[in-house]
């Protein structure tokens, strides 16, 4: 699936970063990518899975963007792409400042609710 024009992802593409993102062993595996490209062999070792099971997490970050395998060689060394988690990280700090403005006008609509009552009670003889 492509990217909008403005760089933001669809709905589908948060839904597959997001899915990528939801298991403790493709983030381990982005982690190291993070500090640089990788083999299947070297992102497996530190595993206790089959290499098979390995694979399967890399095409489910590759079909969600979070990296790419290029050819070098005999191998296919995999690649951190941080674009899709910048635009992912931006979502969720839209969302939060979202979130943030509902929860303080929340705050402040129970605040007066709260000086209405201790204003009701006060005028009660």
């Amino acid at each position: 699936m492509r990217d909008p024009p403005d760089g933001a992802l669809t709905e589908d593409d948060l839904t597959l970063t997001f899915a990528a993102l939801a298991d403790p062993t493709r983030r381990a595996i982005l982690a190291r990518l993070a500090e640089g490209e990788a083999t299947m062999t070297e992102l497996a070792a530190p595993f206790a899975i089959s290499q098979q099971a390995v694979s399967r997490h890399i095409q489910v970050l590759e079909r969600a963007g979070l990296i790419s395998r290029t050819t070098a060689a005999q191998t296919r060394p995999c690649r951190l792409e941080p674009e899709r988690l910048d635009t992912a990280a931006a979502w969720i700090a839209r969302h939060r400042q979202l979130w943030t403005n509902r929860y303080d006008r929340l705050d402040a609509h129970l605040a007066a609710l709260t000086r209405r009552a201790d204003d009701h009670q006060q005028e009660k003889p």
